[in-house]
C-alpha cells in the first residue's frame, strides 16, 4: 500500500550514511537512467533531500525532467520504494550543514556535500522486507537456464568485470523503465544473471507481477551493484519472457554500459574516443 508521507521513525531510518539509496530519473532521450545515491534522507514528512559531492548525470536529468523514482534500503535489509518530484536545489541552509555534519563527508579530504537537491514526495511504500526465499530460488533457476539464451555472438559488451558482477549470487540489482504515466518505474530485480557479455536474464518468482508488466521492446536500465559499493549500469532492450527449459525466462539486449563510480564516470559501450587536451587553460 502506498502513502503520501513519512513517519518519523522512518525519516530517522534514512539518516545513517551506510545505507543502499537509488534515484531513477529520465535523460533527455526519455530513456530510464539509474544513480546510487546514498546521501538521500528525509528531513520532512513529504520531502526528500539528495546530497550532492560529485557531479553525476542523475542531478542533471532530474532538473531538466523532475520525475523520479527511489528506493532505499537500510542494514537491517528493510526497503521504501516511492516517487518524487525535483524542486529546486540550495548551496547552504540546515539541510547542508546537516548533511556535513555527518562524519563521512566532514572529515573527507576530498569532498563534501556542496549542493542539496530538494524534492517533493509523490508517494511511498511502507517498510517492506526483501523475500530472500524468493529470490533465492529465482536466482538459481534463473543460473540452470541462462546458458540457453547466449547471444553466441564473440565481439564483447561487457567487460568481464561487469559480467562477473551480473553473475555474482551476493549483488543487487534493479531494472527500471519509463512508465505511461512519465515517471520512472524502478524494481529489484536481484536475481538478473548475464547470460553472456551481451544479454542479461532473470527469473520473475521474485517481484512477479510488477516484472511481468514491463512492456515488451521497451528500453530498460539495470543497475548492479555489490556489497563493496563496486557497480555498472547497463541500457538495453527488453526482450519479453520466453518459455526456456519449462521456465518464464526474461531477456535485455545489452545497447549500452555506463560506470557510475567515482571519480571517472563515463560511458564505457559503445567506446568514446578518445580527444587530445588542446586548452591547457
Amino acid at each position: 500500500m502506498m502513502k503520501t508521507s513519512f513517519t518519523e521513525q522512518e525519516m530517522k531510518s534514512f539518516e545513517p550514511a551506510e545505507k543502499i539509496g537509488l534515484v531513477a530519473c529520465v535523460n533527455p532521450e526519455g530513456l530510464p537512467h539509474i544513480s546510487l545515491i546514498t546521501s538521500i534522507m528525509a528531513p520532512k514528512s513529504d520531502q526528500i533531500t539528495l546530497g550532492q559531492f560529485c557531479k553525476g548525470l542523475s542531478k542533471q536529468y532530474i532538473q531538466e525532467n523532475p520525475h523520479m523514482a527511489f528506493l532505499i534500503m537500510t542494514m537491517d535489509k528493510k526497503m521504501w520504494r516511492g516517487r518524487a518530484k525535483w524542486t529546486h536545489l540550495k548551496n547552504e541552509g540546515p539541510e547542508y550543514e546537516r548533511y556535513n555534519d555527518i562524519p563521512m563527508f566532514r572529515y573527507n579530504t576530498y569532498f563534501g556535500i556542496n549542493t542539496v537537491h530538494y524534492l517533493d514526495l509523490v508517494e511511498t511504500s511502507d517498510a517492506l522486507d526483501l523475500p530472500m526465499g524468493k529470490i533465492v530460488l529465482s536466482a538459481l533457476l534463473t543460473r540452470l537456464a541462462k546458458a540457453r539464451v547466449k547471444t553466441k555472438m564473440e565481439d564483447r559488451i561487457l567487460k568481464p568485470f561487469a559480467e562477473d558482477l551480473f553473475n555474482q549470487l551476493g549483488s543487487l540489482k534493479f531494472i527500471a523503465y519509463v512508465g505511461k504515466d512519465g515517471f520512472p518505474v524502478l524494481i529489484p530485480v536481484i536475481q538478473c544473471q548475464a547470460a553472456d557479455s551481451r544479454r542479461l536474464a532473470f527469473y520473475p518468482m521474485a517481484f512477479r507481477e510488477e516484472l511481468l508488466r514491463i512492456p515488451k521492446e521497451t528500453t530498460v536500465a539495470v543497475f548492479g551493484l555489490t556489497m563493496k559499493m563496486e557497480d555498472v549500469l547497463i541500457r538495453g532492450n527488453f526482450r519479453g519472457f520466453n518459455r526456456i527449459m519449462g521456465l518464464k525466462l526474461g531477456t535485455i539486449d545489452i545497447e549500452w554500459v555506463y560506470n557510475s563510480m567515482p571519480p571517472a564516470h563515463g560511458q564505457i559501450y559503445p567506446e568514446v574516443a578518445l580527444k587530445p587536451v588542446v586548452d591547457f587553460n
